[in-house]
């Protein structure tokens, strides 16, 4: 079983290091020392299991989680906090140790881990994933053959190109591999809105709003862009706007 240590305290990943060390079958493949590190880490590693603590600069540890999508390895939380434990639960965590985690409490866990058969876990990964309750406020996109941690606030709009999904800021265009119904349902509803089948807008990137003959609508976004809006979509991007500047107020 791979595992990925991400802790901001390097004497708790050391630890915890050695804690594993006395598991054959555990090999500890990486550390991560934040939060946007433990996402890279996470899709370039691919480990079977993550120690992920909560409080760490970068991302905490939900929005890690939040952030990871379909590719997610077992997840166990390792915090010093415990006023957490409902949420990490929530997010479908296979377990939450309290520091300074005992070596009793590691065995518990990592038997909980093997009991976990991967084809079990791919299934239930797919279930998480269509989840509205992940709200990811960070997403991991390609730039070539490296990848980068994008925040929500960069973003101005997704789109399905050419067979495959992208995700634009003012800084460019980027690749991502879920597909837009996929990320759709990843998305929080209060912050993206799907204008089309083919492009979802963050709501904030929205400059104006025009409408046209038939019903149908145009959107311009802040950068410029324009886009179609079809008719069944345009009088439900109006009240999700009005209701978000309300919110914004």
């Amino acid at each position: 079983m791979n595992v990925l240590l991400a802790d901001d305290e390097e004497l708790a990943r050391t630890r915890l290091r050695k804690l594993l060390a006395g598991y054959g079958d555990v090999i500890v493949v990486g550390e991560a020392g934040d939060g946007e590190e433990a996402i890279q880490q996470v899709a370039e590693l691919r480990p079977d299991a993550v120690f992920l603590d909560i409080k760490m600069p970068g991302a905490d540890g939900l929005e890690v989680v939040r952030s990871l999508g379909s590719r997610r390895p077992k997840i166990v939380f390792c915090t010093a906090f415990d006023e957490y434990a409902v949420e990490a639960f929530e997010l479908h965590a296979v377990d939450y140790l309290l520091k300074p985690v005992t070596r009793a409490r590691l065995a518990v866990c990592i038997e909980h881990l093997r009991r976990i058969p991967a084809a079990e876990w791919d299934v239930a990964v797919e279930r998480i994933a269509g989840s509205n309750a992940m709200g990811a406020t960070r997403f991991l996109a390609r730039c070539g053959a490296k990848y980068r941690v994008i925040g929500q606030k960069e973003v101005e709009y997704f789109s399905f190109e050419e067979g495959s999904t992208a995700l634009h800021t003012a800084a460019g265009r980027f690749a991502m591999d879920p597909t837009l119904n996929v990320l759709e349902s990843r998305l929080d509803p209060r912050q993206f809105f799907r204008i089309s089948r083919g492009v979802i807008v963050r709501l904030d990137a929205v400059l104006e709003v025009a409408p046209l003959i038939g019903g149908y609508g145009e959107v311009r976004l802040r950068n410029g862009t324009c886009f179609p809006v079809s008719r069944r979509r345009f009088r439900k991007l109006l009240e999700e706007l009005e209701g978000h500047s309300a919110e914004a107020r």
